[in-house]
């Protein structure tokens, strides 16, 4: 019995904490309560919190996406072809 209560009282204090944690919001709406650090900007862009992201970088996934779907194509071709799938396409002749 003792140690249910002891178990229930740690348990309302950390409850209780848990509610007065963080008391600097000021919510638009139910649940909306994110507010940024101070100092930061309306706009990102042109801030220094900027990314520029280089569009050579970015535009190497597509570039990997394309020949994958070109090996895909050269392996489903001779899958229909030959009937067996190879999975190097330097093997493929």
């Amino acid at each position: 019995m003792k140690t249910l209560i002891c178990a229930l009282a740690a348990t309302a204090l950390l409850q209780a904490t848990a509610v007065y944690a963080y008391d600097g919001t000021h919510c638009k709406e139910a649940g909306v309560c994110w507010e940024p650090k101070p100092g930061y900007p309306d706009k990102v862009a042109g801030s220094k919190y900027d990314p520029k992201h280089d569009p050579n970088e970015l535009d190497k996934q597509a570039q990997s996406i394309k020949d994958m779907e070109a090996r895909n194509e050269k392996r489903s071709a001779n899958l229909s072809k030959t009937g067996k799938f190879v999975y190097d396409v330097e093997d493929i002749k």
